[in-house]
């Protein structure tokens, strides 16, 4: 595996982690079954990603911020563990 293509798998499993987070965003404003194992996949992927960030913001007026905040922590934390592969490999 070249030096490139780790760099693509890692962005691409911080992209594919931000794009989660957003069905689940959209997935909580309609009616679904919770143990279709699609959507059971989305929460239990995500849930650990947001939880601190729920602990730390909890819901302003029945609106949840953690996912907004969730997204920008994940992309800084993409774009410092890329630029850092960079610079390592």
């Amino acid at each position: 595996m070249g030096k490139f293509q780790l760099i693509m798998i890692v962005n691409m499993a911080f992209n594919v982690l931000v794009w989660l987070i957003i069905a689940r965003c959209v997935l909580s404003f309609v009616r679904h079954n919770p143990y279709q194992p699609i959507i059971k996949f989305i929460y239990d992927v995500t849930e650990p990603v947001m939880a601190p960030f729920r602990r730390l913001l909890p819901a302003a007026g029945g609106m949840d911020f953690s996912p907004i905040i969730a997204v920008l922590a994940i992309t800084l934390a993409q774009k410092l563990v890329v630029d850092l592969l960079y610079m390592l490999l």
